[in-house]
């Protein structure tokens, strides 16, 4: 067992990097955050800066450092949680990143993706991956950048070009450059792993042309995978645990067990839930995809747990763009008490496809949509719309997650920023007919990263002592009858509906 007294996971979001010191008890005891730019070059498009993404994930984390009055020497290790799904490539020898990384959020692969269809390999890609033919995921991204950057594609041939997710990025930076590594969770989102072999699948490699020495190695989710080296934080510290930022929150969470899930609320909005140790294949249009791989003792093989998974896109950016799209709030956190100004929405929806819709319509070219507005809808009315959507969407994600899983969901487990929102959280509730469990820890993706660390270093001994320190802060019960909650999703499936294939004619 380590003797160090904290570990910090570094926890590197779509709108901002963050840094957050745990002690033992899964207590915060020290934070560091910075919000950084975000790039629109055309419609659809979303991109971010690859050195800023690096260098402001080391600004927090030494700024973590301090505000826990901690140095190098008492963190026992790093864990690394990240934004998936984004695309980076950077040259191997200077570690210059090629191009800006093209952000999960991005949609110019959409075409790229019709055409796959249309060519008949959606159920192959499915049934190999678990995941549904998108624009979403790093395969297609990768292959645009391969033929679009200029040289790209003939260094990535000579093996001179590295491709990773953004927990890749963050390792080769701290490393030196010493480590091309990822883990199964991010793996699995990259709709080139195979689910089945646990491996690059190289049928899926050959049909979008990517060479296969640009790929990482994949490492178990728990274990040491490098150093960071002295000059980042004022010494060594060991990197033993990765995981994608949704697996990490359900690993935070304690979902452990099969049928247990969480949702997380951020700038999207994904529901999980643990499925066992093989992989269900939805009927639901969800996806299916590793929770973390746990390394099994003796041969260094990981043994991987499986979840479904339904995303929603646009969730908190939702509120972000009420606040400084159309100026309706100052601070997003004045969402709540503007919303609850109004007893109702009066009947106005918010459907916020403004990058399209994820989980369960897969719709690359729905966009944005407001309707049910009258000359007495306020400024208020759109805010508990807004709210209500995010709670419409992930209530929708349930019923098809109990219909793959065949177990009905007793309680959600929640966490993000929006999760703080008592508001969103009853609708969420009600709109469930569950209980929804908001924990002690709101930190929950962070604390993920920060316990898959502490397991492959001993800091826990084992994830019983890991959950034991799980505990409920609030509990939201429902209160609606099921005929008012059947109404309201009704209505809502038909304002969905709307908002589909808007941009289809343009392409963007």
């Amino acid at each position: 067992m380590t003797t160090s007294e904290f570990v910090l996971a570094l926890d590197q979001g779509t709108t901002s990097s963050r840094a957050i010191v745990f002690d033992r008890e899964g207590v915060v005891r020290g934070i560091g955050q910075r919000e950084f730019r975000q790039h629109y070059p055309r419609p659809g498009w979303v991109e971010h800066d690859a050195s800023e993404i690096w260098n402001s994930q080391l600004d927090v984390a030494r700024e973590a450092l301090r505000n826990a009055g901690a140095t190098a020497a008492d963190i026992a290790a790093i864990g690394i949680t990240n934004q998936r799904e984004t695309t980076l490539i950077w040259e191997r020898a200077t570690g210059r990143p090629l191009a800006r990384a093209v952000v999960w959020q991005d949609r110019r692969t959409a075409p790229m993706c019709d055409q796959l269809r249309q060519d008949g390999h959606a159920g192959f890609l499915q049934s190999r991956t678990g995941l549904v033919l998108d624009a979403y995921f790093s395969g297609t991204k990768l292959a645009w950048l391969l033929d679009h950057v200029p040289g790209a594609r003939q260094m990535a041939e000579r093996g001179e070009l590295a491709f990773g997710t953004v927990d890749t990025w963050l390792i080769w930076q701290l490393t030196g450059g010493a480590v091309h590594s990822t883990d199964p969770s991010n793996a699995s989102r990259t709709m080139l792993f195979d689910l089945h072999t646990q491996d690059w699948s190289d049928e899926i490699l050959a049909l979008l042309k990517i060479p296969r020495g640009v790929l990482p190695t994949i490492a178990p989710s728990s274990a040491v995978v490098g150093e960071a080296l002295p000059e980042w934080l004022g010494g060594a510290v060991p990197i033993a645990g990765v995981a994608g930022d949704q697996q990490a929150a359900t690993f935070g969470q304690a979902c452990f067990a099969p049928g247990m899930a969480k949702n997380t609320y951020g700038t999207g909005c994904f529901m999980l839930m643990n499925v066992g140790e093989k992989p269900v294949q939805s009927q639901n249009n969800l996806l299916s995809t590793v929770g973390w791989g746990l390394p099994q003792p003796g041969n260094g093989a990981w043994k991987p747990t499986y979840m479904l998974e339904g995303g929603v896109f646009v969730a908190g950016a939702a509120v972000q763009w009420l606040r400084d799209g159309l100026g309706i709030i100052q601070r997003s956190e004045e969402i709540e008490s503007l919303a609850a100004s109004v007893s109702s929405t009066d009947d106005v929806f918010m459907v916020p496809a403004f990058a399209g819709l994820g989980a369960p319509h897969w719709d690359p070219y729905a966009r944005g949509t407001l309707v049910g507005l009258t000359r007495g809808t306020t400024r208020a009315h759109i805010a508990r719309a807004t709210l209500e959507s995010i709670a419409l969407q992930s209530a929708e994600l349930l019923t098809c997650m109990n219909a793959d899983s065949g177990i009905a969901l007793t309680e959600l487990r929640v966490d993000g920023g929006a999760a703080r929102n008592d508001l969103l959280m009853q609708m969420q509730a009600d709109l469930l007919g569950v209980p929804v469990v908001r924990p002690r820890v709101p930190e929950s993706t962070a604390l993920g990263a920060a316990g898959l660390a502490g397991l492959a270093v001993g800091f826990w001994s084992g994830q019983d002592e890991f959950a034991s320190k799980w505990q409920a802060e609030r509990t939201f019960e429902p209160t609606w009858p099921e005929s008012v909650r059947d109404a309201r999703m009704k209505r809502w499936r038909q304002a969905v509906e709307l908002s589909k294939g808007w941009s289809a004619s343009t392409g963007t």
